[in-house]
């Protein structure tokens, strides 16, 4: 009763914002609905005066709610598919992540960028874009205004991959015979479901491939996902042995173990284990709905605790950070494709 009487304001607040933002979303999914309840959230913020209502519950949402949406995350992954589709797509995988990775770090120190946005641009580009950024804040214990500047990074750049990569697919010459090459090209540049789903569509649609694309390329975005994982787990563990150190004092790896990742990889095997025994997929899609919804139900927490002012001036340094990300990740691919001789 304590808790409801403590967070139901924030809670109610956030609910207001997501609802029309996810409705938003379903009928512009280039722009999508995390985005939107973002901006609304940061323009709803400007007219309360008094946040102490509301704030308890806007925490809650901001943070415990982010890692559950990870966490259903888990119910849109059939291992068994990713495994046998997923393996041609791993050397190029692999590649373009550790390509981000790299630029995200090098560029970090040269440009002085904060450490934590560059790590949630970096995961965020190389990954899956705002599921790997939701999967990572809690992690590193990133601020709301930090998760808020990355994710608007990675739909600026999920836009123009959108918009241009099937015009440039073109000029490039892919194969317009079969939806292979785009397809893993898609699953591998550009940065959020949203995006690959439109740049893959557009595609089968200019050839009349069918879905031939679109199915490549979801599953080559799924085999990506799982890079959620190892990545959690190194960053908790190196989060754990910087602050021993800056603190002088032991802190345990257990303290900031991300438990939330074990339970995105048990909903992973149930439903594997599920599908296998003959369960149609069909029956997850609500579960995975859900784990967007509160995607969305986060991000209008995090618009709520985030200056749009701020955000605007110190823009500059994380925006150019994403295009060498998403620049080196387009080249990557391509090259690796290349030599894999799929383009």
């Amino acid at each position: 009763m304590n808790w409801i009487k403590k967070n139901w304001a924030g809670l109610l607040l956030c609910l207001a914002i997501a609802v029309p933002s996810w409705f938003f979303g379903k009928r512009f999914p280039i722009i999508g609905g995390a985005v939107t309840a973002i901006i609304l959230g940061m323009i709803v913020t400007l007219f309360i005066k008094d946040k102490s209502k509301v704030e308890a519950g806007v925490k809650f949402t901001s943070k415990k709610i982010l890692q559950w949406a990870v966490i259903l995350l888990g119910f849109g992954l059939n291992l068994n598919v990713i495994f046998q589709t997923g393996v041609q797509s791993l050397p190029i995988i692999i590649c373009t992540i550790a390509t981000s990775l790299i630029i995200a770090y090098v560029l970090q120190k040269v440009m002085h960028i904060p450490s934590k946005i560059s790590t949630l641009i970096g995961v965020g580009s190389s990954i899956c874009g705002g599921s790997a950024i939701a999967a990572t804040a809690p992690v590193i214990d990133a601020s709301d205004e930090e998760v808020a500047q990355s994710i608007s990074v990675i739909f600026f750049f999920n836009v123009l991959a959108a918009l241009i990569f099937p015009a440039f697919g073109t000029l490039i010459g892919f194969d317009t015979t079969s939806g292979e090459a785009f397809g893993i090209f898609a699953g591998t540049a550009v940065n959020d479901t949203s995006s690959v789903t439109a740049a893959a569509s557009t595609w089968d649609a200019m050839w009349g491939l069918g879905s031939a694309t679109l199915d490549k390329a979801v599953t080559v975005k799924l085999t990506r996902t799982l890079a959620i994982i190892p990545i959690t787990l190194v960053l908790a563990f190196m989060r754990t042995k910087k602050a021993s150190g800056e603190d002088g004092k032991k802190v345990s790896f257990k303290q900031i173990f991300p438990f939330f990742i074990l339970y995105f990889i048990g909903a992973s095997i149930i439903t594997t284990v599920a599908v296998s025994l003959g369960v149609d997929a069909s029956v997850f899609a609500p579960v995975k709905e859900l784990s967007k919804f509160f995607i969305v139900l986060a991000m209008s927490a995090i618009g709520i605790n985030t200056d749009i002012v701020k955000l605007i001036k110190t823009g500059g340094k994380p925006i150019a950070l994403g295009a060498c990300c998403w620049v080196g990740i387009t080249g990557v691919s391509l090259i690796v494709q290349h030599i894999m001789g799929i383009w």
